[in-house]
């Protein structure tokens, strides 16, 4: 096999990869013409053998496909068919990976009454009485009298403090980009004891999202120590404002120069009334009408008769 592989200039996969009647063939005696599709591909599975991909058209198998692979043993035997299976497509719905079932309890699925037990050879617990790198470890086993069966590991220490600082508490979470200062300066960060007092400590503010988690030095959110906010109002207020609801009274500026006297008032003459002579008013003239010059012509005839007629009457007397 190792000298096929050496000697192979590509004539052994072109005879594989045009051989697609013999793998529609294979394909169509295993599962019937109206299950079988377009020839879609060709993969190459090593140096001698490809598998050729046919749409499959099989009731609830959508987007899967039928895999015939073929092999070649040397230029001058013939090909065989090596199996015909139905594989997903690349749209294909597949269940999901199957994982163990010690390995599908997640963070967080721990619930009330559960127990999850190690495992024997756990690599982040180490018997407490090996001695340890980390000076709180050492000081508590001396003080307990080696209380403890087992105490953390170097790797157990490392690995919940990749843990802390990519989790949410850390300096890549969205709180902690946003924040003003870190928690490093914060004056309710408590930091932890032994190696990882440099990196993470608790928070100890109840305003603070992670008030009672561990929290990376770096982590940081707006309910910092050290802020000072500025409060002014959130109306748009002008420099000079006029109060208009009071009228203040003030008293006008005395004056150097003295103000001049008033003039007094003119002393009123009493004139008796009934020594005053009294003007008699015109008496207002006649207004004689208007009299067209016939009719006056007329009139001044008949007064003129009239008085003769007296006068006669008179000297008969």
């Amino acid at each position: 096999m190792t000298l096929l592989l050496t000697l192979d200039d590509g004539s052994i996969q072109r005879k594989l990869a045009e051989a697609v009647d013999l793998a529609r063939a294979a394909v169509l005696e295993d599962a019937g013409a109206e299950q079988v599709g377009a020839h879609v591909g060709v993969d190459r599975e090593d140096a001698v053998s490809a598998s050729h991909l046919f749409e499959a058209t099989v009731s609830g198998y959508r987007g899967w496909r039928w895999s015939v692979t073929v092999a070649l043993a040397g230029e001058e035997e013939p090909i065989t068919v090596s199996e015909v299976v139905l594989i997903p497509g690349p749209e294909a719905r597949v269940a999901p990976a199957w994982v163990p079932w010690d390995r599908r309890v997640q963070a967080g699925d721990l619930g009330v009454g559960d127990i999850f037990p190690v495992e024997k050879d756990d690599p982040r617990l180490v018997p407490a009485y090996l001695e340890s790198d980390d000076p709180a470890v050492e000081a508590v086993a001396k003080e307990t009298g080696l209380g403890r069966v087992h105490v953390l590991s170097r790797y157990g220490r490392l690995d919940a403090a990749a843990r802390w600082h990519g989790g949410e508490f850390g300096p890549r979470s969205d709180m902690a980009r946003s924040a003003p200062d870190v928690c490093g300066s914060c004056g309710f960060f408590v930091p932890l004891a032994g190696s990882l007092s440099a990196a993470f400590g608790a928070c100890t503010n109840d305003i603070s999202p992670a008030d009672g988690h561990v929290v990376d030095v770096e982590y940081g959110c707006g309910a910092h120590s050290e802020i000072e906010v500025e409060v002014t109002s959130s109306v748009p207020v002008a420099e000079l404002v006029y109060d208009d609801s009071l009228i203040d009274f003030e008293p006008a500026p005395e004056t150097s120069a003295k103000p001049e006297p008033e003039p007094e008032p003119a002393e009123a003459t009493v004139v008796d009334e009934s020594e005053a002579p009294v003007a008699e008013a015109p008496e207002p003239a006649e207004v004689q009408p208007e009299v067209e010059p016939e009719t006056a012509a007329v009139q001044s005839s008949e007064t003129a008769d009239e008085a003769q007629v007296e006068a006669e009457s008179a000297s008969e007397h």
